[in-house]
Formats: structure tokens, sequence, C-alpha cells
């Protein structure tokens, strides 16, 4: 099979073409036909040697279908999605014509829709739907401000919250890009930035922020919230260096909740990939009532113009590789 592999840790180079043997079927794993996959930040951390783990072929996540599944856990010919579970860290993950995923990791996601929309939700979605609904407990009427919404689990956050009727705040750090945040159904956008919690109307009112931006403002997040509130950490697009002497007793407000979420715990016993609805999310995506069109969609033989794209800020939302 045609495969992508990381042949050394570096720049656009060290992704390389070449010929894999197939996966063979294992017990407890589902083998797929990979007909696309969505492109992640943590698949460029993995190339520049950034991360703690990464495997020959990169990608940790797709949609295809079942070629064998000995366990029988999914039909064979079924449409499926795989997330995590390793793909990419430490087995083969999805840059490749075929991967095989454990079976934890793996769910049904038959719809109509092109392949290419199916690739832009597994991984963004279902990080999205849990921390909105497991880690923040969000309900209808509750107001939420998303921290780096402009991205493209930013973008599916504020899709699913608008869906379930909270009032969504969303913050971006280019004015640009404000429209774009209103369409998808943001209340508000306000102009992202590290005192934002003492220039919004709504400080200490606020029940829940979902901070993508990371460690450099999450002591912001904190602050802006009820008593109660919720700050659920899962994203560092404000850079990967940790908190600074963080000491709860001096820069948290009592009876405020800082959680975090990494998606690489999908498939363990607590976060079961089954536990996401993926196919009510394709359903609502379908019906029109998710906006998730991939921002771009490249050809297999395009991952280095992906990566560029993507290394450059230049995505505007959730890529997406087809076969």
């Amino acid at each position: 099979m045609r495969a992508i592999v990381l042949e050394k840790f570096g720049g656009l180079d060290s992704l390389v073409y070449t010929e894999l043997p197939e996966p063979e079927p294992l017990e407890g794993h589902v083998v797929i036909e990979i007909k696309a996959f969505g492109i992640n930040h943590a698949e460029m951390h993995m190339r520049r040697g950034e991360w703690a783990e990464a495997a020959k072929v990169s990608g940790i996540e797709c949609v295809g279908i079942v070629k064998s599944c000995p366990g029988g856990e999914f039909p064979v010919g079924a449409k499926v999605a795989a997330l995590m579970g390793g793909l990419g860290r430490t087995i083969n993950g999805s840059y490749a014509q075929y991967t095989r995923a454990p079976a934890s990791n793996v769910a049904l996601i038959e719809s109509d829709l092109p392949w290419a929309e199916l690739a832009a939700i597994p991984e963004t979605y279902a990080t999205a739907w849990t921390c909105l609904f497991r880690n923040l407990e969000l309900t209808a009427g509750q107001t939420l401000v998303i921290r780096g919404a402009t991205s493209s689990f930013g973008q599916a956050a504020v899709n699913l919250a608008v869906n379930a009727g909270a009032n969504v705040i969303a913050t971006t750090r280019s004015p640009a890009r404000f429209d774009m945040l209103k369409e998808l159904g943001a209340a508000r956008v306000e102009l992202e930035g590290p005192d934002l919690s003492k220039r919004i109307a709504e400080a200490r009112n606020i029940d829940a922020v979902l901070d993508l931006v990371g460690n450099s403002t999450i002591l912001d997040s904190l602050a802006m919230l009820r008593r109660g509130g919720r700050a659920c950490l899962a994203g560092w697009l404000g850079g990967l260096a940790p908190i600074a002497d963080f000491n709860p007793l001096l820069q948290m407000a009592s009876g405020v909740y800082l959680t975090f979420f990494g998606s690489f715990v999908f498939g363990t016993p607590g976060f079961p990939v089954s536990d996401v609805p993926l196919q009510q999310i394709a359903a609502d995506v379908a019906a029109g009532r998710l906006k998730a069109k991939p921002s771009r969609v490249f050809t297999f033989d395009q991952i280095h113009e992906a990566h560029r794209v993507m290394e450059a800020n230049e995505a505007g939302g959730k890529m997406v590789v087809v076969h």
C-alpha cells in the first residue's frame, strides 16, 4: 500500500512517500480502507520531534470502510471513523491507504456526506463535544466563552454550543475573522488578549470557558468565571510553555473549577469513543444544523502542501486529505 512515513524529525521533507505492507487483521482491532483523513497540529509537532511519541506513519484520525474485523465489533464494509488509540503515536496512523485501529477507538459513521466532509468530523468534533458536554457540563441558556475560536477545534465548539442553545462569546486575535464567527452563531466576538477578564462585560458571571489558547491565558479564563463556573483547558494555540510558578492559593478564585481534556484518552475505559454521538453529529452536518465543511481539501499526493499551509497558519479551519 502507499504510505507517507516520517523519515526523520524536521521540515516538510521529513514526510516521504513509500510502499508498506497492508496491516494484518488482529483480534480486537479493525483494519480500515482509508477514504479521507483530517490534518491536525499534533502531526506537525510529531514531524518536528516536539511530541513525546511519533509513529513511522503519522495521522491520528480517519474515515473509511471496514476491511476486516476479527472480533466482529463492526461489519465488513461499514463506514467508520477512527481516532486516537495510539494512531500516529505508538502505532501506524492514517497517512496511508490502510490502517489498523483498536476497536475501542472506532465508531460507525454511516452517512451520505462526501468523504471529505466526513473526515472533518472525528477528532475535532469528538474532542469539542467531550470538552463541552462532559468536562464543562454545558447546558442550554448558559454563557460560554470560547478562546481561540477560529481554529478548527474552536469552530466545531462554536457550532456544537450554539446548536445546544448556549450563549457563545468567541475570541480571536484577528478582527477580520469576527464576521465568520458571527456566521457560525456566536452572540458576540471579542479580540483575544491576555487581559480579557478585565475587558469582558460579563466578567465573574461567565458559566464556562473553553480555553484553546492554553497556558498563557488559562489563569485569566478562571478569573472571569462565576462561583461554580468551569474552565476547560484543551489547546495550546499560544504555545506549549508551562504556567510559570502556578500557585492556586494566589492565582485562582475560590469556588471555580479547572479541568483539562486531551483527546489521547479516547478509547480508554473512562472515555470510550462510543460515548460521542458521531452519528448524530454527521446527521446534524448533513441537515445544515452544523457548519462543518472542510476549509481546504488536499489529495494524498499533496501532504507537503497541507503541512505547509498548517505551519503558516493559513488553514482557516479543518483541512482534510482524500484518497
